[in-house]
């Protein structure tokens, strides 16, 4: 038998290896990116010297000297910096998009499987809802609901009663306003202590369930100690000891209402108009979820003697939701993004304060145009973050 002679194969030239004109072509990629940043960024210094405007961040600390009407923390137009004011423009921004994300679910969740409904009416009003409110602009609708909704309310002496203290007039929503003592941290702490029990809980379920077929009543339980345990942790504080949690509860005079909370028009009309306005894109999600799960996975429940609600809840969704997150985490940064049109309305979020009345101000554009931009940057990404951790964590398993 011959015997055979390995022998290493000429290396060839390096200009046609594929690797290294890889390489190359990606460093001469990164040296353009660099000098034209470095251009931009010497051009507008200059530009900026030129005009003797300020750079840098020195601005943050200079009184804003201006007055912004809706507030979730201690503002004051006397007192308070461009950085608070930038703080408060950033809580109006978060608490509008959190609110927002979930009556948008709530809402989409709803329409999404009332579409599917075999009940004609209920369909059709469901069918209505979405291709309406997805085919007019997001712009027109905010304006419908704070010029041609809210403005229509009657003054504040003719205010409309809702019960439990809420009353709605043309100056908004004013709505009993919580007074906390001393001992309000037990709430929130009864309230963490739930969560992780729950958590506890599922997880011994669910191997339980794994190894005896037996069925524990998790969701109920959840729900006792996330809300159960903190309402009680109330109830004893205010039997024995201070009460945590006071309400001022708003009265109506002769010509006005004291007391409570407001939230004034712009605030209601935006939360209302994004919600309603991103609840029927998720209603569609939600439909495509749902229509995407097998037939037969709902004839195999019914052949189990599930009923047509448990199994929506323990069959159909549950897989639906694999193919619905993707696009759902689409939403929610679009309903996170389409916040600032609340300028439009007269909102005060993160835009109008920032982007509009400090820019003006300060005239210092790129400061304040960079410090937007990353805000916007990092809430997308972390919603993101956080919907594609629960993403991989339902996502089917295969071998």
């Amino acid at each position: 038998m011959a015997s055979v002679v390995e022998q290493t194969p000429p290396r060839g030239s390096l200009i046609y290896d594929p690797r290294v004109r890889g390489l190359f072509f990606q460093a001469v990629l990164v040296l353009v990116i660099g000098f034209l940043a470095y251009e931009a960024v010497t051009n507008a210094a200059e530009n900026l010297r030129r005009a003797n405007i300020a750079s840098g961040f020195g601005f943050m600390e200079q009184p804003a000297g201006f007055d912004i009407n809706q507030a979730f923390i201690t503002y004051s137009s006397a007192t308070s910096t461009y950085g608070e004011a930038f703080v408060v423009g950033l809580l109006n921004t978060l608490i509008v998009a959190v609110i927002g994300i979930v009556l948008a679910t709530i809402i989409g969740f709803a329409m999404g499987i009332a579409r599917l409904s075999k009940n004609w009416l209920l369909a059709k009003v469901a069918s209505a809802y979405v291709e309406i409110v997805r085919n007019l602009p997001l712009l027109l609708q905010l304006l419908f609901w704070y010029n041609a909704v809210l403005a229509t309310l009657p003054s504040a002496r003719d205010s409309i009663s809702m019960g439990a203290g809420f009353y709605l007039n043309v100056r908004g929503l004013v709505m009993p306003a919580p007074v906390y003592n001393w001992d309000a941290f037990a709430i929130p702490l009864a309230a963490a202590i739930g969560l992780v029990a729950s958590l506890v809980i599922r997880r011994w379920a669910k191997r339980r369930q794994a190894a005896t077929g037996a069925q524990f009543p998790v969701n109920w339980t959840t729900f006792g100690l996330v809300v159960g345990l903190p309402a009680l942790a109330w109830i004893v504080l205010a039997l024995f000891g201070a009460n945590p949690i006071a309400f001022d509860i708003p009265e109506q005079g002769r010509f006005n209402l004291t007391g409570g909370m407001q939230l004034y028009p712009e605030f209601v009309a935006l939360v209302l108009g994004l919600a309603i306005y991103t609840g029927a894109f998720i209603a569609e999600v939600v439909r495509a979820g749902i229509l995407a799960v097998s037939r037969g996975q709902t004839e195999a429940a019914s052949s189990l003697g599930l009923k047509p609600g448990q199994t929506m809840r323990f069959v159909v969704i549950p897989q639906a939701m694999r193919v619905i997150i993707p696009p759902l985490t689409s939403q929610y940064l679009n309903l996170t993004k389409n916040s600032s049109l609340a300028v439009a309305i007269g909102y005060p979020d993160l835009v109008q304060v920032f982007m509009g009345t400090v820019l003006n101000q300060t005239g210092q554009a790129v400061e304040v145009v960079v410090i937007t931009m990353l805000v916007y940057l990092t809430i997308s990404l972390t919603t993101s973050f956080f919907m594609n951790i629960y993403n991989r964590r339902i996502a089917l398993v295969e071998r």
